[in-house]
């Protein structure tokens, strides 16, 4: 990132550390295809096995790992070729889940985005994000009456930062948590769950592996420090800040995971927020930035509750390893300026 600005965008994406691009140089100097019989592709075959094995034991996961291009891919696998008599999410899901399950079930949501309890799933593929990538509330996946359900958790925001939960499939996304772009997972206890598709990944994802990203994933996941009992005091800080201000903290009720926030800004769409954030040198996001490119309403914010007027003056702050408390300084001063431009 730029030396001259500030990021807080790391739920987008975040940097990649630099033990995970020392991994990829390092694989790109032996690079050989995973598949080829030779002593060459059995070396790579080697590495990216013990690649699948680090990436289980750093993220506590004893079932299978079948590598994808990222969350997205692993969300369709996992959505469109489940053994499931039907799908049961919610609609405060990620755009990339709600694409493929344009005829499921949604559940009802509180204020807060939480699923409210309901019964009868049975046969269902019961699909509900771990982490809202932009709300940053934490569903409690533990306490959802499954009533036999296949759990579908994507963990994209979760991932390398909270403990993984109980759940049959996860989606994970290496970006999110230092590793490079472009490399994800599908973590699944039984491969008898989804219907297979023949090729690479023991039959269950076709497509030469990935195998520098895959080191990278590993290496990013091995690197990973604590980071995260900081960040709760920024962000708490910060929403203190937003309303002293004259903002209001989305969600501010509900369990939220520290580094992702979204505050509403009275007066000042997020549109015009964005422009004077970038002018000062800051980077923050409004909403999902899969879907932020249009700035269109958000449809977590309107599903919990909001109106259109209220939800178009939403942006999202997110912190990573790197975000510091001049970082969270500097921001609130902004803000504050333009909140008290924009009460005139």
């Amino acid at each position: 990132m730029a030396a001259d600005r500030l990021y807080l965008d790391h739920a987008a994406t975040t940097p990649v550390l630099p033990e995970a691009q020392e991994a990829m140089i390092a694989a790109m100097r032996r690079w050989a295809n995973p598949s080829s019989p030779h002593a060459d592709g059995r070396a790579a075959r080697a590495a990216l096995e013990d690649a699948r094995a680090r990436i289980g034991a750093a993220l506590g996961w004893d079932g299978h790992i079948l590598f994808t291009s990222g969350a997205s891919e692993a969300i369709a696998i996992a959505l469109t070729r489940a053994k499931a008599g039907r799908v049961v999410t919610s609609p405060v899901e990620h755009d990339a889940v709600l694409r493929v399950t344009k005829d499921a079930e949604r559940l009802p949501v509180d204020g807060n985005g939480l699923i409210l309890p309901s019964q009868g799933h049975g046969d269902a593929l019961l699909a509900v994000q771990h982490v809202n990538n932009e709300t940053g509330v934490i569903q409690p996946l533990d306490q959802i009456d499954r009533n036999g359900a296949i759990l579908f958790a994507d963990c994209a925001q979760s991932a390398g930062k909270l403990p993984l939960p109980e759940a049959d499939m996860i989606a994970i996304s290496a970006h999110k948590f230092g590793g490079p772009p472009g490399i994800g997972a599908l973590l699944i206890r039984d491969l008898a769950l989804i219907e297979p598709s023949g090729g690479q990944e023991q039959g269950y994802r076709a497509g030469t592996e990935n195998l520098p990203a895959i080191l990278g994933m590993a290496a990013a996941l091995e690197a990973r420090t604590d980071w995260l009992q900081g960040a709760a005091a920024m962000r708490a800080r910060l929403d203190a800040a937003v309303e002293a201000a004259g903002g209001e903290v989305v969600a501010r009720a509900a369990p939220r995971i520290p580094s992702i926030a979204s505050y509403r800004m009275p007066g000042l769409s997020a549109r015009a927020q964005l422009i004077q954030f970038d002018l000062a040198g800051i980077s923050v996001s409004a909403g999902s930035a899969c879907s932020s490119g249009s700035l269109k309403t958000s449809h977590v914010l309107r599903a919990m509750g909001w109106d259109e007027s209220a939800a178009s003056e939403v942006v999202r702050v997110s912190f990573g390893p790197q975000t510091r408390d001049s970082d969270v300084d500097s921001f609130i001063a902004v803000w504050t300026r333009m909140a008290e431009r924009a009460r005139h």
